[in-house]
């Protein structure tokens, strides 16, 4: 008999098995892989974004389904005391673009080798078993079955993620664990994920990073989002973080519904691009209209461009009229990309959707329906948008969960 059980040694499990331990408390933790914090070592391209350096609004206001939900999980426990934590267990942290929080190594493996000491430092155990069943009496949680074998607690927490990245071990085994005993999962589907595009153009960019360009998504007319930042072309449509931040607005994909422009030159007034225009030409007043933007667009960029630019590549620019060049630096200002679909969850960073919030006490993590059983991360049903802000939460709620457990 074990005070705790924990199902996953991600970073909820991780997390709240030292939080407990640090109370006094007997913890038995089950992981399927062979090491912790699989998914965390892959984390911000192997740099771990543990947070987001700022208040629980700003928090609460990154967060597109479900925040209300989290409002007692994040006072409970906010991004300053993730910094704290970690900087504690000896890992400087840093603060860079957007309030993002990585290790001053930028290496994610100095954050797991930090959990990791601690969870043997203070004698947590790790079962290297997968977790077949929760085991119950009179309808309160007692354990767990694995391997065969039953396992009794006095409280036991899911927190082995969602259905992303499933070669980490996240393959939606919450989600049945919990189903079982009663609770909803709400529809799932791919968050933080990159898009698919029926313009055949995308591919033809495939490799081209773009830099200091504002994103904007469109839900029909509706603007829904818009970012600066960075994204990517590849051979199936578009990726990178405002990419990726944009999917999450995203409720309902359906063909023709959604669509990306892109302002590549943010920095500019329509006004001041078509000036610029004008200096560009005026140089090459007598070249081929495809020569004469060398200065202002990507190499791979051009020939699109101008392809949808309706000039002709071989118009020489001194032929150019008024209406096409501003036609052609309202292009520039408002580049468009047609979304038709989500990459499989299995590139998705997170999971959409998971254990209904309705059936959770937002104070303390646990099951409404069944006492003693316990829930943190991703395995809910909320999510947020790339920053660090969806590890603070797996922190937040494993926190709550294992004040209470």
């Amino acid at each position: 008999m074990t005070d705790t059980i924990i199902i996953g040694a991600g970073a909820a499990g991780c997390f709240a098995a030292i939080t407990a331990a640090r109370f006094g408390k007997s913890v038995l933790m089950f992981e399927k892989n062979e090491h912790v914090g699989r998914k965390l070592r892959i984390t911000g391209k192997g740099r771990c974004n543990v947070t987001n350096n700022c208040t629980v609004q700003e928090l609460m206001n990154n967060i597109p389904v479900n925040p209300r939900f989290l409002y007692s999980a994040f006072s409970g426990f906010d991004s300053q005391d993730t910094m704290n934590f970690f900087e504690e267990l000896g890992v400087p942290l840093k603060t860079e673009r957007g309030n993002r929080v990585f290790p001053v190594s930028d290496n994610a493996e100095d954050i797991v080798n930090a959990l990791s000491r601690e969870l043997k430092r203070l004698g947590v155990r790790i079962i290297r078993k997968k977790v077949q069943k929760i085991i119950c009496e009179d309808g309160v949680c007692k354990g767990v079955r694995a391997g065969g074998e039953d396992y009794y607690s006095q409280s036991v927490l899911i927190a082995c993620g969602g259905k992303s990245y499933p070669n980490t071990g996240s393959t939606g085994d919450g989600y049945t664990l919990a189903q079982e005993l009663g609770h909803t999962v709400t529809p799932l589907k791919p968050s933080l994920v990159p898009m698919v595009s029926p313009d055949r153009y995308c591919a033809e960019m495939m490799g081209l990073s773009l830099r200091n360009v504002t994103l904007k998504l469109y839900d029909g007319e509706k603007l829904v989002y818009t970012e600066l930042g960075e994204m990517l072309f590849t051979h199936f449509g578009v990726t990178g973080p405002l990419v990726l931040s944009a999917s999450s607005h995203i409720r309902d994909m359906a063909p023709n519904r959604y669509k990306l422009l892109i302002d590549l030159k943010p920095g500019l007034t329509p006004e001041q691009l078509d000036a610029r225009i004008q200096r560009d030409f005026a140089e090459n007043i007598n070249r081929d209209f495809v020569n004469a933007v060398r200065k202002l667009l990507p190499a791979k960029l051009i020939p699109v461009a101008v392809r949808l630019s309706g000039i002709a590549p071989e118009q020489k620019v001194n032929g150019i009229t008024k209406e096409q060049r501003r036609a052609f630096g309202a292009l520039i200002k408002a580049f468009p990309v047609r979304i038709s679909g989500f990459r499989p969850i299995d590139e998705a960073i997170i999971t959409s959707g998971g254990i209904c919030v309705k059936e959770i006490n937002p104070k303390t993590m646990e099951s409404k329906l069944v006492p003693g059983l316990f829930f943190a991360g991703e395995v809910i049903d909320v999510d947020a948008y790339t920053g660090g802000f969806n590890l603070q939460i797996a922190f937040s709620t494993a926190y709550s969960a294992a004040l209470y457990m």
